[in-house]
């Protein structure tokens, strides 16, 4: 294998893998490609009222896990003097609280974020078959009834979702007497489960939320599952609607009692909610904390190193607009990545402010300088120089510029000293040896880079993605060294073969 193949396969590897995995914090964790993206989510709040006995207390309540249709990013409790655990009983995830003695009326609160994801529940909740149920027992009356309405739907029915609308239709709108008889016994969602059971389909109740901005007080809507081609199909028991509404959380499933009361009585469940739209980058970085990406994610660091690494990881956009600018465009600049370090100053300044400022200091600097070669001072003399007297010049100009209240002051790590006066000490003798032309021509080839790397790194879309993906960096690194591989003439040198052109013609 050539040298060249293994480049290319190379630049290849680096495209992948920085494609690969920005794609996969998108999608595990929810970051937007795109910055300013908001996303509508609901707060929805169940309230639990009852009366304690005056001995030790234990509330179980079932709370939604992995809701189809929504994702749950954030949960918490308001139960003063209360334990709160989350334990999960055969596979159905519920939330306990105990206190050792309690009496009178209690309130208890739990709270979720739900964020609707699209995805369908035929998608999110796939599980291991249940156990063929038992046939329920009925009354003489009572089993002939259910037998002959079991029996037409049996007829009209191939699968156990059509025998579950079949049975849904024959207990809504006007009924007939076999139906009516069950009626009186046993509410819809129960009957219709029952019957079920003797066909010998698992099926099991739930409840479930219909959203409505601003509602309060709202009790559950009973729904009923259906287990069915490895999942648990959910049913409107009224309508007969085979699925999940896009507007209705499913809080409780599992078939156990949506609350268990030990020491009280009298419990009662309402639930209040409100929809408002929250970034959906904040809304990733909660769901981050969970995600195997995470390990990756600058999110994890300190706040305060988050803002040094959001600063320095807009440098290789800056690298790779030096880069394009100096082997294809050809233009010259003084040093070869002084523009990024100037294009970093004019994001923690004001773009003015921080033009002047710099070319103020490299200017006033250079006149020093020219002084300085007068007195024949030895290299590292005359750069130390340099060094202090470019720190009064920084000192003078911001305090110049705060007298004038213009904020020109500029972060030394932005500027650093030395490389300033390392470029104030090669401009000098590049004007000593080529004259003030090429020192005119490199650093207006500074100014240039800097403001086009400016431009770009102050790109609210480009910081947005250096920063939430900052594997796009192996992107950046891979088009660096494509440009690398250039040997051919630079734009600005095409004009040489102008004259050549002309005579050509």
């Amino acid at each position: 294998m050539s040298a060249r193949t293994v480049f290319f396969a190379l630049i290849a590897t680096l495209v992948i893998v920085g494609s690969a995995m920005a794609a996969w914090r998108h999608i595990d964790a929810g970051v937007p490609f795109w910055p300013g993206v908001q996303q509508p989510v609901w707060l929805v709040e169940a309230r639990i009222d009852f009366e304690a006995t005056g001995e030790g207390v234990l509330v179980s309540f079932n709370i939604p896990s992995d809701p189809p249709g929504f994702d749950v990013s954030f949960a918490h409790t308001a139960s003063p003097g209360y334990g709160f655990d989350k334990v999960e009983e055969d596979g159905v995830l519920r939330g306990e609280w105990s206190i050792r003695e309690a009496s009178g009326p209690q309130t208890l609160y739990y709270k979720i974020h739900a964020v609707p994801n699209g995805r369908a529940y035929r998608h999110s909740n796939p599980t291991q078959e249940p156990p063929t149920p038992s046939a329920p027992t009925w009354s003489g009356a009572e089993e002939t009834a259910a037998a002959q309405i079991l029996e037409r739907a049996k007829q009209a029915s191939s699968t156990p979702e059509s025998l579950t609308r079949q049975l849904i239709a024959a207990f809504r709108g006007p009924v007939d007497d076999n139906a009516s008889l069950l009626l009186n016994r046993y509410e819809r969602v129960e009957v219709i489960e029952r019957l079920l059971h003797q066909a010998g389909v698992p099926a099991r109740r739930a409840m479930g939320l219909r959203l409505e901005d601003g509602r309060r007080n709202q009790s559950p809507t009973p729904l009923l599952e259906v287990y069915a081609s490895e999942y648990w199909v959910p049913f409107d028991p009224q309508t007969g609607h085979q699925g999940v509404a896009d507007d209705m959380l499913l809080w409780h499933r599992g078939g156990a009692s949506l609350i268990d009361l030990f020491g009280g009585s009298g419990a009662r469940v309402v639930f209040s909610m409100n929809q408002q739209r929250v970034p959906a980058e904040q809304l990733a970085r909660m769901d981050e904390q969970g995600a195997l990406i995470s390990m990756l994610s600058v999110h994890q660091l300190p706040i305060e190193q988050q803002t040094v690494f959001k600063l320095l990881l807009l440098l290789p956009l800056g690298a790779l607009v030096t880069v394009f600018l100096r082997v294809l465009v050809g233009v010259r600049t003084s040093g070869t990545f002084m523009p990024v370090l100037i294009a970093l100053a004019f994001l923690q300044t004001e773009l003015l402010a921080g033009l002047v400022s710099f070319v103020g200091i490299v200017a006033l600097g250079l006149l020093l300088r020219s002084y300085l070669s007068r007195l024949n001072l030895l290299l590292v003399a005359r750069i130390a120089t340099v060094i202090v007297i470019v720190v009064f010049l920084i000192g003078l100009l911001s305090l110049l510029g705060y007298q004038l209240g213009f904020a020109t002051g500029m972060t030394l790590a932005f500027f650093p000293i030395i490389i300033i006066a390392w470029t104030i000490e090669r401009m000098s003798i590049l004007w000593e040896e080529e004259g003030p032309h090429e020192v005119l021509v490199q650093g207006s080839g500074s100014l240039i880079v800097a403001l086009a790397a400016y431009a770009l790194m102050s790109w609210p879309l480009m910081q947005h993605l250096t920063f939430n993906f900052p594997e796009i960096n192996l992107i950046v690194v891979a088009l660096i060294m494509l440009m690398g591989q250039y040997t051919g003439y630079r734009l600005l040198e095409l004009r040489r073969f102008g004259a050549f052109t002309e005579k050509s013609g």
